[in-house]
Order: structure tokens, then sequence, then C-alpha cells
């Protein structure tokens, strides 16, 4: 009997918190390693751990997984949360990818300078106003049903979510030109297993702080510099 899918990444969100709703949403238990110093990531290295020397890296059916969407694309085809057929999978995708768009937006913000902090915030509002939030409006009222794709819940629905409530941490009221993704927030967040993931001491990570983006830092500092603005 395989074990519990193991996680390596930060104690935060960043691109790790698309799996974990994913594997929540399935029901799937899993355990974290946090990657806290520059030894510890070193140590995955030498062991050959990551492939392309990146994290997320996720433990799962006897594999070393790396690349957020190659994860996400395996955990959601294993549990039947990927379509019924190509042509069903090519748009989950692209949803997903808009959506990715949207949260690395958002992702990038912790690591901002001060001073830059405050204009970025007002892109990311009118960007998920003007460009990203209609189109999934739209998606839901063209095909007038209840989830994204061909009527069933999927990983594109999960993602749409959370990204959702990233931009409601932001602006609070983001969503009120735009009563079908309030509808679909509320439909959504009542499936039971996100339902259990949203609630206080689940494995839903916090809002980054300043300990998240030191850390990252430091694990990082010395192989690349990053350009996070």
């Amino acid at each position: 009997m395989a074990g519990k899918p193991k996680l390596y990444y930060f104690n935060g969100r960043g691109k790790m918190e698309s799996i974990r709703w994913l594997l929540a949403t399935v029901g799937v238990e899993f355990e974290e390693v946090f990657l806290e110093n520059r030894e510890q990531y070193e140590g995955l290295l030498k062991e050959g751990a990551l492939l392309f020397h990146l994290v997320p890296m996720v433990e799962i059916d006897g594999m070393k997984l790396e690349q957020t969407k190659a994860i996400l694309q395996y955990i959601a085809g294993k549990y039947n949360l990927y379509g019924k057929d190509l042509k069903e999978r090519v748009f989950i995708d692209m949803y997903v990818e808009g959506t990715t768009d949207l949260m690395e937006l958002i992702m990038s913000h912790p690591f901002l300078l001060p001073e830059d902090k405050a204009k970025h915030i007002e892109v990311i509002k009118e960007k998920a106003k003007k460009r990203y939030l209609p189109i999934y409006e739209k998606v839901l009222q063209d095909h007038g049903e209840n989830f994204l794709v061909g009527n069933q819940f999927s990983w594109a629905d999960v993602q749409l979510l959370e990204a959702i409530l990233m931009v409601e941490e932001i602006s609070a009221d983001i969503l009120s030109e735009f009563p079908l993704l309030q509808a679909f927030k509320e439909r959504i967040s009542e499936i039971p297993t996100i339902k259990a993931f949203l609630q206080p001491g689940s494995k839903r990570k916090p809002q980054p702080d300043d300990t998240y983006v030191t850390t990252v830092r430091k694990v990082f500092s010395m192989y690349y510099k990053v350009a996070f603005n």
C-alpha cells in the first residue's frame, strides 16, 4: 500500500498551495517537509531528489515529481478531475493557466520592495476586475452550468476558487460585479472536502509574511538572483 504523498516546500503558500488544495479536495492526506535553511535544499540536491533543482517537489506513487503543472495534472487525472476527453482537458488546462497567471501576480507581491507594493496592489485589482474575472463570469454565463467544463467538477473549478479567495484577501468586494462567480464561490466552497480545507486547523496556509519571504530568499539566494518585481 502506497504511503501518503510527501510535499517538499516552504511553510507557506507559493506554488505548492494549489497542490495542497487539490489533494485536500480529493480527500488525500499528505505529509509535508518544510525547507527552512540552505542545508536542507543542498541535501536534496546531493541526493538527486530534485531533477530540475526546483520545489515544489512531491513524492507520490513511488515517484519524485517536480514542475507544478505536471504534478497537478497527475493528481487531477488520477482522481477524475481532468475531464472525460481531450477536448475537455484542453479547456481545463486553458482555464487553469488563466488562474495561474493571476495567482502568480499575487504570489510575487510579498517579494516586492516596500515602495512598489501599493502600486502593485492596484495592478492586481485592475487585472482581476478587468481581465481575468470577466472571462470566468462569461464562461459560466455562456454555458449556464454549475462548473467550468463539461458540467462536471474539475481541477479548473478548484483552482478558480483558490484564485477568487486570494483576490478577495486583497479586495473583499472584488466579486460585486460578478454574480455568477459569487454563486460559484458559494457552491464550490460547500463541497465537503473543500469546506473542511477552508476551516481553521487545516493544512491550508495563511497569507505570506516576512518570515516566509526571508526563508525563500535564504534558501535560494546562492543559486539564483531572482527578480521578484
